[in-house]
């Protein structure tokens, strides 16, 4: 339910999803449509939404304009943590 929640959402806000992941708790997904620098992108999603990604960058270059996303935790704030970072993207 989580995987699938996320995926959606992340879907929804434009995020490219070339993999689905099957046996993990985190997706990568494109994020070069916002930033070509993971890593800045990364920072100003923390300080704006509040939602700590890992920069796609820590997984090497081939990764970067890549974010990862971690859903292992409550549907509640994947939730709350998918709103703020739609919010934070709106008032880009």
């Amino acid at each position: 339910e989580r995987r699938r929640y996320l995926l959606g959402r992340l879907r929804n806000m434009g995020f490219g999803i070339p993999y689905e992941p099957v046996g993990a708790f985190y997706i990568l997904a494109n994020a070069s449509h916002l930033s070509g620098d993971s890593y800045a992108l990364a920072f100003e999603l923390l300080e704006k939404a509040g939602v700590a990604v890992t920069p796609g960058i820590d997984f090497g270059s081939g990764a970067e304009g890549y974010l990862r996303f971690s859903y292992a935790n409550s549907i509640e704030n994947i939730r709350e943590g998918c709103d703020r970072i739609e919010n934070s993207l709106a008032t880009r």
